[in-house]
């Protein structure tokens, strides 16, 4: 393996990147970043961020690099998502598929992105607000959407460093 290579929109999937590239000790670069450092072809773990189950930048790295685990980086609670993301964006069954909680601040968001999430705020969040019997992860999520959040931790990366340190 040679780097981690990702795409961040609000900052959460980069953190994520960084702790990783600790932890592992493997060297850190945005996918603009990567074209400079990284051959074609070289082995990364890639971390993108999840819009609607897709994997930001996912398709580009897939292009110019041999990627030997993806990350996908959303507001839904680590582990969840995993099929979606996989049938989603076409991810090869032998390649590790690992979502984690990131967070949410709208505040961070431009233009088609933050019009999309105050919409989705509006209608989700309104509906979880009314739901009288929501599970924990719920009350996370309506709680992300109105106060913003940020739920970036080592102990959410766990899966992805047992992987790791297994070798596969």
């Amino acid at each position: 393996m040679k780097a981690i290579a990702y795409t961040s929109n609000t900052g959460t999937t980069k953190a994520y990147a960084e702790l990783l590239g600790k932890k592992i000790s493997l060297p850190v670069y945005s996918l603009d970043e990567a074209k400079q450092k990284i051959k074609h072809n070289d082995e990364i773990i890639y971390l993108g961020w999840i819009m609607a189950s897709g994997v930001k930048g996912y398709k580009e790295a897939l292009k110019n690099y041999k990627i030997c685990a993806v990350c996908a980086v959303g507001m839904g609670a680590t582990g969840t998502q995993i099929k979606e993301v996989r049938e989603k964006n076409n991810i090869a069954d032998f390649i590790p598929v690992f979502t984690l909680q990131g967070g949410f601040d709208i505040k961070k968001l431009h233009g088609f992105y933050k019009i999309m999430m105050m919409i989705m705020v509006k209608t989700a969040g309104k509906e979880l607000s009314k739901k009288t019997d929501r599970t924990l992860e719920e009350d996370r999520m309506l709680e992300m959407m109105l106060h913003g959040g940020d739920y970036v931790s080592e102990e959410n990366l766990k899966a992805v460093l047992e992987w790791y340190v297994r070798g596969e």
